[in-house]
């Protein structure tokens, strides 16, 4: 039905590369740009909730291969960082008929992996960054930095918080530094186990935190990032660190969380943006998921799965109100998503999320399948 409409998607992380493989499903002519060289396994952990595992279940099943690789916490544990007294024990796996779906925690570039691995192989271009586009109101020219040209149907942004397409739709803006940065590193599990480790933990004092969780069903990685206070000038996304400045910013944290550190080879960190909400996600031929259009700090770990759900969103609203009227198609899809993706990115933002007990049900327990949609 819908063969004859090229869609051409910019940015091949999670919510682009879910996107490219849900509407492969139903028939579009899919095109996956990014300008990276190639996939490379990034050095990061993530959290994929229920919400998000009930829409990999539309590929092939992956929700289900997931589970075999991942870390499945029974419960999400927040801490006091000073004395590590327990704030919070929040059922997630421990309740997994309720949520329908399974709560895992993996290895970035393993999930990233198994994902492209559900879009055919000549649908993904690397080393393409688009550098400009052209909506005539028939179709969208691309221009890429390596000279190639290609033109499409409906042109898909979700090429991230610094998103080119945005930047062209609602003008050159930076995003805001939150004052926020964020430190990270993988340790072996044998070390995390030694100290008695949670599997999934985040231990919280006044103005910071550090989360902890296990990457693999084999508890073989184990991955600690922090959210802290910070200056922080460069352009760049991201800075090599050091195990000492990373320990000189949680000096006064229980020891379990200093043995974590004191484990780690390799520390980076990068600085925690955002952008206020738009007001509307497309123009024309053009929409934009994910990133692009509603980042947000990643204290909800949910960052990744609201792309993900933007892109089920949208697949959903494409195949099923069609292409006839986008600006139509389109709206149905920002009001789709609109208050459920501002509401995430506040409650991300402000960092309170499961840090006393509450239950979490409106968010794990979502299925975008379930949603009705309106044109």
């Amino acid at each position: 039905m819908f063969g004859g409409v090229r869609v051409g998607i910019v940015g091949a992380g999670l919510g682009g590369v879910a996107a490219a493989g849900l509407l492969q499903r139903q028939g579009f002519d899919v095109t996956l740009y990014d300008m990276a060289p190639g996939f490379s396994r990034l050095g990061a952990g993530i959290q994929f909730g229920p919400n998000v595992l009930k829409i990999l279940a539309y590929l092939d099943g992956l929700d289900k291969k997931l589970e075999e690789i991942s870390c499945l916490p029974d419960y999400w544990v927040s801490r006091n960082g000073t004395d590590g007294a327990v704030l919070a024990k929040i059922p997630l796996n421990a309740e997994h008929e309720r949520y329908g779906a399974p709560y895992i925690t993996i290895h970035r570039g393993d999930l990233h992996q198994a994902m492209l691995d559900c879009v055919e192989t000549q649908r993904i271009k690397w080393g393409h960054k688009l550098v400009d586009f052209t909506d005539n109101g028939r179709n969208v020219a691309l221009e890429f930095e390596n000279g190639s040209t290609e033109t499409v149907d409906i042109l898909i942004a979700a090429d991230g918080i610094n998103s080119r397409i945005r930047e062209k739709i609602f003008g050159l803006e930076e995003a805001l530094y939150t004052g926020w940065i964020a430190h990270r590193a993988i340790i072996p599990g044998a070390a995390a186990k030694a100290l008695g480790a949670d599997v999934n933990a985040k231990w919280w004092t006044a103005d910071r935190h550090i989360v902890c969780y296990y990457l693999d069903r084999k508890e073989e990685e184990f991955y600690l990032v922090t959210g802290e206070p910070a200056e922080w000038t460069s352009r760049a996304g991201q800075l090599p660190s050091t195990r000492e400045e990373f320990k000189a910013a949680f000096a006064d944290y229980h020891p379990m969380v200093q043995g974590y550190i004191d484990a780690a080879e390799t520390v980076t960190k990068w600085p925690l943006k955002t952008r206020d909400p738009l007001s509307k996600w497309h123009e024309g031929r053009v929409v934009l998921l994910g990133d692009s259009c509603h980042p947000m700090k990643p204290h909800m770990a949910q960052g990744a799965a609201m792309a993900v759900e933007d892109a089920a969103v949208l697949t959903r609203c494409l195949s099923e109100l069609g292409v006839a009227d986008l600006d139509a198609t389109f709206e149905a899809y920002y009001g789709a998503r609109k208050e459920r993706a501002t509401k995430v990115q506040s409650i991300s933002n402000a960092n309170t999320w499961l840090r006393q007990p509450e239950d979490p049900y409106w968010c794990y327990g979502d299925n975008v399948y379930n949603l009705k949609l309106t044109s």
